[in-house]
């Protein structure tokens, strides 16, 4: 019978001091039935239940995990080793991360040909995709850090949102590493991923901060008041931004091997961006909720008007041909990224009437690689007095170093689950968090446009952790 692991639950220590985080791997092995009793219960027949409560995902131990006997020298915080593993989507990704910084190795495998061959991605190919390649993957981070899996302190794994399918294979990589070498295990936020690695890359940010996370699946305006506690100021209420670029690059017959985000910014370069005559999303809706469904729409029947025959390759396209391409798409990137700059300025105004002392606006995501974005947001924080902090583009796409590092920042907060067992069924079944907010909705950023879809949605990482330091005595 397959089994239910609900693991995750962020297991809330009390948050050590500034001296040496003193932990070790197999001083955790005691602590397995204290805080996983659920790892070997059959699955719940009532799947809306466990998505409903967040008792069932988190639990609270009055012991610490820093008081338990060692059975070697303790390390300083700096000597943590964290392997970090992604497979949210369509890059297989694996890194290992030290506690001050250093990266040690960084490994991603993309699945590049089958967004091309299928026009985007198809969850059930890229679970396959993932399948192939997250053992020689892992191996090969750990081969370029010259360690082997007992060097670990942790591993840490994104478990929420994605593709389930693809979500899983990392999971279960990650607990197959830390069950054979009895290591503890940090369930990590996809997007709290994206928006911490600018605390790796640029060291002075503190909290509070601003984040714009982009990507392909994702837009999402946060203020970020302290680890684990979020704001919501706006997010995607149908598409991204990123789906948004993928699909027009792949209507003006683009090579997606790239993605479509560099392609459609390249071509742009060439165009007229004020020749094709787009509406700004949501312009009468006063939030900072972001759309970009109706924009698709408007781009695919610009194209379909212009007769352009998206067969023929844009290298072989006739002058007139291309300049039609580039046009659509330098109009199509300057209404999709003034979007995003309009509601940037709502959510900065907003942000700064909670916290004052907001500096920094964060900018990740695989969409922050592109320059045309970065350069227009730069603008749009520098007329707000704020600063803007862009993670070099190899971390703003998906990548394990983000994954390792936010690891490591929970990790020393006692949020960590113990050791799985060595001995997990290969047909277990886990409790992934495909949809899973990352912080709670501030009132005047609710969407009066629609209701952003919230069937099978798990409760936000921010309000599990609330509640679970409510349950502390």
């Amino acid at each position: 019978m397959a089994l239910s692991s609900r693991f995750w639950r962020l297991n809330l220590f009390p948050k050590p001091s500034l001296s040496p985080l003193q932990t070790t791997l197999k001083s955790l092995k005691p602590l397995r039935q204290k805080l996983c009793p659920i790892l070997s219960l059959p699955i719940s027949s009532s799947s809306s239940s466990s998505l409903n409560s967040s008792n069932s995902l988190f639990s609270t131990s009055k012991n610490s995990a820093f008081s338990e006997p060692h059975s070697r020298t303790p390390s300083p915080q700096d000597d943590l080793i964290v392997l970090g593993i992604e497979t949210s989507c369509d890059d297989t990704a694996a890194a290992i991360v030290r506690g001050n910084g250093e990266i040690l190795s960084q490994v991603v495998s993309s699945q590049a040909d089958l967004l091309a061959q299928y026009g985007g991605v198809a969850p059930k190919m890229a679970e396959e995709a993932h399948l192939q390649v997250i053992d020689k993957v892992v191996q090969e981070a750990l081969d370029k850090a010259k360690l082997t899996e007992t060097n670990l302190s942790a591993v840490a794994v994104t478990i929420g949102p994605g593709l389930g399918l693809c979500l899983r294979v990392g999971v279960r990589k990650a607990r197959e590493i830390a069950g054979s070498c009895n290591l503890p295990i940090i369930g990590v936020h996809h997007m709290e991923a994206h928006a911490l690695v600018a605390r790796l890359t640029e060291r002075e940010l503190q909290f509070p901060f601003m984040a714009l996370l982009i990507s392909g699946g994702h837009n999402l305006l946060i203020l970020a008041r302290d680890l684990g506690q979020y704001v919501q100021l706006g997010t995607t209420i149908d598409d991204a931004i990123g789906e948004a670029y993928d699909k027009t690059a792949k209507w003006l017959g683009l090579d997606l091997r790239r993605s479509g985000g560099p392609a459609i910014e390249e071509l742009a370069r060439e165009g007229d961006a004020k020749s094709v005559k787009f509406s700004t999303p949501m312009k009468q809706h006063k939030d900072c909720n972001f759309s970009y469904a109706g924009l698709k729409t408007q781009v695919r029947l610009a194209i379909e008007s212009k007769n352009i025959n998206t067969t023929i390759p844009l290298s072989s396209a006739s002058s007139e041909d291309r300049r039609i391409r580039a046009d659509i798409a330098a109009s199509f990137q300057r209404v999709a990224v003034l979007h995003l700059e309009e509601r940037c300025e709502r959510a900065i105004e907003w942000a700064l009437k909670i916290e004052p002392s907001v500096k920094h606006l964060v900018v990740s995501g695989g969409v922050a690689s592109n320059q045309y974005v970065r350069s227009r947001l730069d603008q749009v924080v520098k007329k707000n007095s704020l600063q803007l902090v862009c993670p070099p583009p190899c971390l703003c796409t998906d990548n394990g170093v983000m994954v390792a590092w936010t690891g490591i920042e929970n990790f020393r907060m006692g949020r960590f689950d113990p050791p799985p067992p060595a001995d997990e069924p290969e047909d277990i079944v886990y409790e992934l968090r495909p949809r899973w907010p990352l912080g709670e909705e501030y009132a005047e950023g609710r969407s009066e446009a629609r209701s952003i879809r919230t069937a099978r949605m798990h409760p936000s990482l921010t309000s599990m952790i609330q509640e679970s330091l409510q349950q502390q005595p």
